[in-house]
């Protein structure tokens, strides 16, 4: 059983830093994703790294955060600087495989809050 496993969340005041990390346990995905979901909303795509390296954000968080991907640990990685107390959400990775399948992590929670 594929599984994901996100670390790197907790509280932080606006304006500072937070490193996310999604930890999968095979290196077999196509694309993977870093959502979130905030209290009362409905979840959003936040950024997306292909197997090629190819990144993708939403444009709330565009200058912002950084996506990336380490292969040989086959993790990827969520950089967030200049938080808002707008990110404060459930934060989930996504992972697509090569054939289509998807799984997804159990989240970690960022709170942006003074």
């Amino acid at each position: 059983q594929v599984q994901l496993v996100e670390s790197g969340g907790g509280l932080v005041q606006p304006g500072g830093s937070l490193r996310l990390s999604c930890a999968a346990s095979e290196s077999i995905f196509s694309v993977m994703t870093w959502y979130r979901q905030a209290p009362g909303k409905e979840r959003e795509l936040v950024a997306t790294i292909s197997i090629s390296g190819r990144t993708d954000y939403t444009d709330s968080v565009k200058g912002r955060f950084t996506i990336s991907k380490d292969n040989a640990k086959n993790t990827v990685l969520l950089q967030m600087n200049s938080l808002k107390p707008g990110d404060t959400a459930v934060y989930y990775c996504y992972a697509r495989t090569l054939n289509g399948v998807g799984y997804w992590g159990k989240g970690t929670m960022v709170t942006v809050s003074s």
